[in-house]
């Protein structure tokens, strides 16, 4: 019989054997039934909302039943120092504005602006030539008054007092020969023609002495020929001093030692009195000229300490004490002057730097201290806080004390460890429901 190769007869025990010898295929996956797949599908929405609504409480829970977190700021004790702040600038006590007396040509400038100078040091020098010849016209205008007064000493006093002298002798035979005359007229031997002669000659002898003796006394001190030449020797003096001040004019120098702060003359120059020239801040004390806002001025007393330091070296600080306060207040700036004196000026320090000065006004040891900005109306008067007490702000009234750099005293109304709402917290008043969270936190 032929055998169909697509058709073979196997035996039960062959297929055993087979299934035996060969890996077994892996199993397929069990279909889920159409109703239970329909049941998931429809359910899914539901859970997704359920797990939905959980999430939500756990954010928006805590929220809705304590509030929102808010940073908060707390009441410490500390020490306090209370100060005034202000800007202002290095300034000697007085400047000197140095110019000339005299019109005329500059020769020579031998200083530089900056430089320190002493006092008696050349810094202007002027063409002279003119006032050099003043100078010797007043002295040979000296030297002629004083030749005069001795000649009125040594020639004029000595001939009046000749004069007198020769007068007197003739005035003295003139009356000698009248009483002769007078004798012999009256034992007839001469005339009365005579004797009127000898009369006359005797007057006329007792007028030059007269004359003779007032000459000599103009000559002599106190009379009107000494001084008339005392008075040309005084008069010659005080123009030749007057030549010689403007000579000295001439050359400007320092009147005090200290630092050109400005120069504005060259070699050259034709300067006028009265124009500036030149800048001198004389050395020595130095002060600090600072603007304190007016409302400050309660604050201020002389002799308080004060820090501060020069814009260009803002980590260096020197020591200054409050010197002065300025009775009138500025209208245009609202402000008061104050100067401090620096008792030990650094090096550094220079005329007219920029400074930074902080005044101490006040000290408390140990104080109950709040952020400034915490506190609410207190311009107003009746200053208060809107203080955390548990999940809610509760308004409180407070007493305040110094305030300064952001922070204020607190007399009445709060303890250490209180917790405050800051005045710039949005959405939180009176009553408000809240979570406290310190402000160290808010940035985390």
């Amino acid at each position: 019989m032929k055998l169909d190769p697509s058709s073979t007869d196997v035996h039960p025990g062959d297929l055993a054997a087979r299934a035996a010898s060969q890996p077994a295929a892996p199993a397929s996956p069990r279909a889920p039934e159409p109703g239970v797949l329909a049941r998931l599908r429809r359910g899914a929405p539901a859970a997704l909302a359920a797990l939905a609504l959980i999430a939500a409480g756990l954010v928006f829970g805590p929220r809705l039943l304590w509030g929102p977190r808010v940073a908060v700021t707390p009441v410490v004790r500390g020490d306090f120092v209370q100060s005034v702040v202000a800007s202002g600038h290095v300034e000697a006590p007085h400047r000197v504005n140095i110019g000339a007396q005299l019109a005329g040509e500059v020769r020579a400038v031998p200083v530089q602006e900056g430089q320190e100078v002493a006092a008696g040091q050349l810094l202007i020098r002027l063409a002279d030539a003119e006032w050099v010849a003043a100078a010797a016209q007043a002295d040979a205008a000296v030297q002629q008054a004083q030749a005069r007064l001795r000649l009125v000493r040594e020639v004029q006093e000595p001939v009046a007092a000749q004069a007198l002298r020769q007068a007197e002798i003739g005035a003295e035979n003139a009356r000698a020969q009248w009483r002769r005359n007078v004798a012999l007229r009256e034992q007839g031997f001469i005339g009365q023609a005579a004797l009127d002669d000898l009369r006359k000659t005797m007057d006329l002898s007792d007028a030059l002495v007269r004359s003779a003796r007032r000459q000599l006394a103009s000559a002599q001190p106190g009379g009107s020929d000494h001084a008339v030449a005392t008075t040309a020797l005084a008069e010659a003096q005080a123009a030749a001093a007057v030549a010689h001040s403007r000579l000295k004019y001439t050359t400007i120098e320092a009147p005090v030692a200290g630092t050109l702060i400005d120069r504005s003359v060259e070699p050259g120059d034709v300067v006028q009195p009265g124009k500036t020239l030149m800048v001198l801040s004389p050395a020595g004390e130095t002060q600090l000229v600072v603007q304190i806002d007016e409302k400050n001025l309660a604050l201020l007393a002389r002799g308080q300490q004060a820090m501060a330091s020069a814009d260009a070296y803002a980590d260096q600080h020197f020591a200054a004490d409050l010197a002065y306060i300025n009775p009138g207040v500025d209208v245009q700036r609202g402000s008061v002057e104050v100067k401090l004196n620096v008792p030990n000026p650094p090096a550094y320090l220079r005329q007219d730097m920029t400074v930074s000065v902080q005044i101490r006004t006040a000290f408390r040891s140990q104080a109950l201290l709040l952020a400034s900005d915490a506190v609410r109306d207190a311009d107003r008067g009746r200053a208060w806080v809107l203080k955390v007490d548990g999940h809610h702000a509760r308004r409180q009234d407070v007493k305040l004390g110094l305030r300064s750099g952001g922070l204020c005293e607190v007399l009445e109304g709060l303890q250490p460890g209180d917790l405050v709402v800051p005045a710039s917290t949005p959405g939180i008043a009176e009553g408000a429901r809240l979570q406290p969270r310190m402000r160290a936190e808010s940035g985390s």
